[in-house]
């Protein structure tokens, strides 16, 4: 009854609508004080159950986050390693050794830092140019491995391990394995338009297509092969300084040459 007698003169005492004297103010501001405390701590236990409940989600998710993390990162890195491993077995149907492809990827790296790409990409060149040619388990042993020059035809056949290598990847939704498309379809093409397999030039050949074939041809010339010798640095030097503008793109061979000592120790780092 007071209860409603309580509520009543608050509601009066909004409206005006009762002047009350000083002691009734005071006990009526008493309660209104009471009442205010009373429902605050309520609140407040109300907000520490919530707090809990949400630290608790949140360290749920918080784990789940980190699962997937981890998660994500194994599947990246094992995708690594089957392409690291899949341009070691075509470098080995042609007698070449794993550190080939090693020695490409990291030249491959150095030149588009220098160049300027996004880390993004940086790191994608670094992992998807060991399968430059991974079209090569495509060709014949006979043709792959011959000590001498090729006929017309046995080059033919030779050149198109670009488009088998292209084709293995090109459906892939995957970053990796769409650059290692490019880069095994483009590796040959040339800056002047007479490369194969597409006759593209200039800057209709990728970024990537034109940094790993001065990756590949650096390592091709300065390491035996079945056909050939060794060349020496100063006959690579030569041949790089004769193909700027022709077969190479002449900023990358500029890039080459100001950072020609980071090849070198790579080359003598992993020597075959």
């Amino acid at each position: 009854m007071r209860e409603n007698i309580f509520i009543e003169n608050i509601e009066k005492f909004i409206a005006g609508q009762k002047e009350l004297s000083p002691d009734e103010t005071k006990e009526f501001l008493s309660k209104m004080l009471k009442e205010y405390k009373r429902k605050s701590k309520r609140v407040d236990r109300i907000f520490q159950q919530n707090d809990r409940q949400q630290k608790e989600l949140d360290r749920l998710n918080s784990g789940l986050e980190e699962q997937n993390t981890l998660l994500h990162d194994e599947i990246i890195q094992t995708q690594k390693e089957i392409v690291f491993r899949m341009g070691d077995i075509a470098e080995s149907r042609s007698k070449e050794t794993g550190n080939h492809i090693k020695r490409v990827s990291l030249y491959s790296y150095i030149l588009a830092k220098k160049y300027g790409l996004s880390k993004f990409e940086i790191d994608l060149i670094r992992d998807a140019s060991p399968m430059h040619d991974i079209g090569k388990v495509g060709v014949p042993d006979n043709i792959l491995n011959k000590p001498s020059r090729y006929t017309p035809e046995e080059f033919e056949i030779m050149k198109t391990h670009t488009t088998i290598g292209y084709n293995l990847f090109k459906e892939s939704k995957r970053p990796l394995l769409q650059m290692a498309a490019t880069i095994a379809h483009e590796h040959h093409e040339k800056w002047i338009g007479n490369g194969y397999p597409q006759g593209l030039r200039g800057e209709e050949i990728s970024i990537y297509g034109r940094i790993t074939a001065i990756a590949d041809v650096f390592d091709a010339l300065g390491s035996a092969r079945v056909y050939k010798k060794a060349w020496s640095l100063e006959r690579i030097i030569d041949l790089f300084e004769d193909e700027r503008g022709k077969h190479f793109d002449p900023d990358l061979v500029d890039i080459f040459f100001e950072n020609f000592q980071e090849f070198v120790g790579i080359r003598n780092r992993y020597e075959d």
